[in-house]
């Protein structure tokens, strides 16, 4: 009799209709597929049993989460080889009901099935949300951002580490290191959107205090940074005390949708854009807008996906739906320019910096991974192994061109046209 690993993978290939690019290891410790290559390692028969009932991202991210599937070696370099096979198929590649009209791939589930039993459902991980309608209403929208941000501080004080900025740093060169990288973000940031000293900036999603602090003291500005967690909010709290800005930096727990002290010289939105949704996304453009005073300055930080063949259609990527980003939605650039324009901005600079969130990303993992007993210890090992995932297959996408990130500068010119800029604006870096 064969033993598991070469059973399951003559079952896979028979089912892909590809030789698998991982080598195996199988419950009962037999392994089998390329020596030498990165080993995926099928921990108990449940993690079949998730496969054959979510097949794709879904299944597969379950069995991860649950510590069913796990990889001896480097996950990027499995993930790379299992890319094709479960991410990169394209929107021309078979269905599962189109495979299943194989006689030999429905052999291999029937296969499979068999190497599960008994064939019932697992449970969900407890770190799985269920699936929300999109509405992106004042309550959903709290409830999706308290399960992505208030994991905990100390948590995102080991992945983050001493800047606590989550968001894509701005590289000098790919050694320096995390902490001057996203220093330098920030003070992008500032010079993009001309701070001066006495003006007032509008934080929009402020996280943990890190941007409103460093316009306030690097430039003097007046801040108000505004955030749906209550975690992040004591923490950036002390934070500003602790710098001794009190009198310059308000931090609030707030709906950008209820701010009404405007107008504002100017507004950043950094990694808070993708968390609005596109039904709403006209809707926060045009608050902001309002918030802005006759040529005051917005600079919008955001993900953007790739355009697909059909815009109309709305797809979700399961895992991060499940797992990361209840609600989230991202958008392609084009798609937030009109947008932004739309509500009246006159778009001034796009600029795209994907390759430096792809280093964000890596340095994020390394950091998880020498944290990682603690961090278990603060989350769960199913919490911690969700960020593994989600960061280290984000660095790759973006690395891939899958998803980039841009940084949107857009103006509220006043009608007699003067928008402020210099002739030569790309003078920050």
């Amino acid at each position: 009799m064969q033993d598991a690993a070469l059973r399951l993978e003559t079952l896979l290939e028979q089912l892909l209709g590809a030789p698998l690019p991982v080598r195996l290891r199988a419950w009962d410790g037999s392994e089998a597929g390329p020596p030498g290559a990165p080993t995926l390692v099928v921990r108990n028969r449940r993690a079949l049993r998730r496969l054959l009932w979510k097949p794709g991202e879904l299944g597969l991210a379950r069995a991860w989460v649950a510590g069913d599937l796990t990889v001896d070696g480097d996950l990027y370099a499995v993930l790379e080889l299992i890319s094709g096979l479960v991410w990169e198929r394209g929107e021309d590649a078979r269905g599962l009901g189109e495979t299943l009209r194989d006689p030999e791939a429905r052999a291999a589930v029937r296969g499979l099935v068999r190497m599960a039993w008994p064939p019932l459902p697992p449970a969900p991980p407890r770190e799985e949300v269920r699936r929300r309608s999109h509405l992106h209403t004042k309550r959903t929208d709290r409830r999706a951002i308290s399960h992505h941000y208030d994991v905990g501080n100390d948590f995102y004080e080991i992945v983050l580490g001493p800047s606590m900025v989550y968001s894509c740093a701005y590289w000098p060169t790919p050694d320096a290191t995390l902490e001057d990288a996203q220093r330098d973000k920030l003070e992008l940031i500032a010079r993009k959107l001309d701070l001066k000293p006495g003006g007032r900036l509008l934080d929009v999603g402020c996280g943990w205090g890190s941007m409103a602090i460093h316009a306030a003291r690097e430039h003097g500005v007046s801040v108000v940074g505004v955030t749906l967690s209550h975690e992040q909010a004591a923490y950036a709290r002390k934070r500003v005390a602790d710098e001794g800005l009190t009198d310059r930096v308000e931090i609030r727990v707030q709906d950008y949708r209820d701010v009404a002290d405007g107008p504002y010289d100017a507004i950043s939105s950094v990694g808070m854009a993708e968390h609005v949704g596109s039904e709403r996304y006209l809707e926060y453009a045009r608050t902001l807008f309002a918030l802005l005073k006759p040529g005051g300055r917005l600079l919008n930080h955001q993900i953007g996906r790739r355009p697909r063949r059909d815009e109309s259609a709305y797809e979700v990527d399961e895992f991060i739906d499940a797992y990361v980003f209840p609600d989230g939605e991202l958008a392609p650039i084009g798609s937030t320019v009109t947008q932004l324009e739309s509500a009246g901005f006159e778009v001034r600079d796009v600029e795209s910096i994907r390759e430096h969130y792809a280093l964000t990303l890596r340095h994020w993992v390394a950091n998880l991974e020498a944290g990682w007993p603690l961090a278990v210890r603060l989350t769960s090992p199913g919490r911690a192994r969700v960020w593994r995932l989600y960061m280290a297959a984000s660095a790759l996408a973006f690395e891939h061109n899958g998803i980039s990130v841009n940084q949107v500068l857009a103006v509220k010119t006043p009608g007699s046209g003067a928008s402020g800029m210099p002739l030569r604006a790309r003078t920050w870096g």
